[in-house]
């Protein structure tokens, strides 16, 4: 074992470096803060996604979830396609004896079984061959978001925490901010006792020890969201001193230049002195050939049973996102993220007209583009897109992301459970023309009327997926209250695929009659055999106006779906229908919550794997 070091990785839930290390003052974390203190910490850590599964993906396969159709969605079941690599069956291969303790949701068709020794809630390291190196991974759940969904032991109370500048300070929000450094104090404990086992087996030394969460925090605004509380997260590794020459820092340095989740995969590669793939989307961390990262990249798509579709890249300073569906404020209606306090008292605030500028903006249209300076704006509330001063800045980042999309063939503009969506029909140029897809959402996203032709031009493009975003081009425009072109109605009338259809039937109801366009989404809603397809059509009812008429009885009719999303959507809609909806009805279906308050994965209907 003095050959090659082990490996040791625990990952806690839902966690921001809301760390005593990374200087929180209200942090109970002593055996984190000792870890930082004899390793390195990383000042601007990224995960790939704002939520588990995706995020998982990443770490799993050290691509980004967008680079594999379907994966990029929470939650989802992608199939892997030939090619894509998995870290523990790449560390078996170099001889490790790799174990998870035991979570295993990484929303792609991989069998648990067949790429770690063991994955278990007893799966140790000590179950190793003598001799043997190990990588073991141990998750913690104490820290997961639905430890703010009840009591939490420990010292911090609601009157101890400070809340961020975008949000209103409600019982609720500080309740659920305590709880949640609370859990992050008992989750230090647990670090801390596989770290004793560590020092018990006399393995220290021959160690090294990653500390990262998989996404960043609970409250609005934070998880499933593309801004650093979402995004940011912990990163600590400590390497032993008879390692030191795989790292450029001593202990207790801290690391500005950013790093991504995605970067773990081959940095295990390269602390077992194994060749780095050149398919895998990471840079190592650790060994000679460490090359800083100036930028790393994130992305937000469907969210539980709401669609988005936004992509960011961030600099050590620097945080730029565009937003491909302006038109979809951030504060939608997710049942699960309901169940807490702090959402429901937001909602509650802003129905109440007490919210100031920056609070309400989560309920809001986005801008197409946002740019934040994080050093002088650490809450990212003053968007600097426009601003004479931050034009080269912005147009840099604007390029970095451009680059990075096509380099990874970012599938996420393939409508769910399209056609189109699979490996084979996604690499092929006439079926998904990505950079002429990337055009036309852009242009989409800039919701200007002289774009208005452009987008019925586009209609009669070969490609559904382009079609779908020409038809999104003109709902923004709708959204915005602009006129549509003349043509619409024809291209409705001519378009076979039902992904095309609901978008512009949404932008035909939003400029026109209403109840003749939600009769018509209604059909496609209760035609399709897709639950996706529903999805996407109560999507389209839901923001077409209240007034226009919709069956109550259709949207209804899916209450008992055997697909959990389509429920909670359809439950909501009725709601919002009959006048009964209030922001602290429970509309998730807790019988779905396992032993330890987390969610359970989604029904057959959504988990079939896209075949290759």
């Amino acid at each position: 074992m003095t050959k090659r070091p082990n490996i040791l990785c625990i990952v806690s839930e839902d966690c921001p470096p809301k760390i005593g290390a990374y200087g929180d003052p209200v942090a109970r974390t002593p055996h984190l803060d000792r870890l930082a203190s004899e390793g390195m910490l990383y000042e601007t850590a990224n995960c790939t996604s704002p939520v588990c599964a995706p995020s998982r993906f990443a770490i799993l396969t050290g691509r980004h979830a967008e680079s594999c159709p379907r994966a990029q969605h929470m939650q989802a079941l992608a199939h892997l396609p030939e090619g894509f690599l998995t870290y523990p069956a790449e560390m078996r291969k170099a001889g490790y004896y790799c174990t998870n303790n035991a979570k295993t949701h990484y929303n792609c068709d991989v069998d648990p079984d067949e790429i770690w020794d063991e994955s278990s809630r007893t799966a140790h390291w000590r179950n190793r061959a003598d001799g043997q190196p190990f990588l073991a991974v141990f998750n913690c759940m104490t820290t997961h978001e639905s430890c703010t969904f009840k009591e939490q032991e420990g010292s911090v109370r609601p009157e101890d925490v400070t809340l961020p500048s975008y949000l209103p300070d409600t019982p609720g929000m500080r309740q659920s901010m305590a709880r949640h450094y609370n859990a992050m104090a008992k989750m230090d404990a647990e670090l801390g006792g596989h770290l004793a086992d560590l020092e018990a087996d006399g393995l220290a030394e021959d160690t090294v020890v990653f500390y990262f969460s998989d996404h960043g925090s609970a409250l609005p605004r934070s998880k499933r969201y593309l801004y650093d509380e979402g995004l940011r997260v912990p990163l600590v590794i400590r390497v032993p001193p008879k390692w030191w020459h795989l790292t450029q820092h001593g202990p207790g340095a801290r690391v500005e230049a950013p790093a991504s989740l995605v970067d773990l995969f081959p940095t295990f590669l390269t602390i077992a002195g194994v060749e780095v793939p050149r398919q895998l989307h990471g840079n190592t961390l650790l060994g000679l050939a460490v090359d800083p990262r100036q930028y790393v990249f994130g992305g937000r798509d469907r969210m539980g049973e709401r669609y988005d579709l936004s992509r960011t890249v961030r600099s050590a300073r620097y945080r730029y996102i565009r937003n491909y569906t302006p038109y979809r404020p951030l504060g939608q209606y997710v049942a699960f993220e309901w169940l807490g306090a702090h959402y429901q008292d937001y909602e509650t605030e802003r129905l109440s007209g007490t919210l100031d500028d920056k609070q309400e903006q989560f309920w809001r249209q986005k801008p197409a583009e946002e740019f934040y300076d994080l050093d002088a704006d650490p809450d990212a509330t003053v968007n600097l897109i426009g601003s004479r001063s931050h034009l080269v800045l912005a147009d840099e980042h604007r390029a970095a992301l451009d680059q990075h999309m096509l380099a990874i063939g970012d599938t996420g503009f393939i409508p769910e459970h399209s056609a189109a969506e699979t490996w084979t029909a996604s690499q092929d140029e006439a079926i998904y023309p990505l950079g002429r897809i990337m055009e036309i959402a852009a242009r989409g996203a800039e919701r200007d009327p002289a774009n208005g032709s452009g987008f019925v031009a586009d209609l009669t493009h070969g490609s559904a997926v382009a079609r779908h975003w020409a038809a999104r081009g003109l709902l923004g425009l709708a959204a915005a209250g602009l006129p549509l072109p003349d043509g619409v109605a024809e291209a409705y009338a001519a378009e076979s695929d039902p992904q095309v259809r609901i978008p512009l039937a949404e932008a035909l109801g939003r400029v026109g009659d209403d109840r003749h366009w939600a009769s018509e989404v209604t059909k496609i809603l209760a035609d399709s055999d897709d639950p996706r397809v529903k999805l996407q059509a109560l999507d389209a009812l839901t923001w077409l106006p209240l007034h226009a008429d919709i069956s109550l009885a259709a949207v209804q009719a899916l209450h008992d779906d055997d697909d959990t999303y389509l429920r909670q959507s359809s439950d909501y809609l009725a709601q919002r229908l009959d006048g009964t909806y209030r922001p602290t009805n429970v509309i998730f279906d807790l019988s779905r919550l396992d032993g330890e308050g987390q969610m359970g994965k989604q029904k057959a209907s959504t988990s079939k794997p896209v075949p290759a």
